[in-house]
């Protein structure tokens, strides 16, 4: 049975990284808006950065306490508790 090599990753260069911020944002911006909050897979570091830094862009473009929470397989990205809190 022929063995498979491990997948290799190459990171992002910093002109890829911005334009996947970006990218990632506008997606990011509806998903809580719709649903109040947004998963992906994330399971390397790299990932896990790039989308803090997506929901750092979605709080600033949305004026409102965004934040991450990361397990080492997804990254969930939801308005905080206690902006959730003073809308109900």
């Amino acid at each position: 049975m022929p063995q498979h090599s491990p997948v290799r990753r190459t990171p992002l260069d910093a002109e890829e990284r911005a334009r996947a911020e970006a990218g990632f944002a506008s997606l990011v911006t509806e998903h809580l808006l719709t649903s109040g909050r947004f998963r992906v897979s994330a399971d390397t570091p790299e990932m896990v950065d790039l989308f803090q830094g997506v929901a750092r862009r979605v709080g600033e473009r949305l004026g409102r306490p965004v934040v991450s929470y990361a397990n080492g397989r997804y990254i969930v990205i939801a308005f905080s508790q206690e902006e959730t809190a003073a809308l109900a």
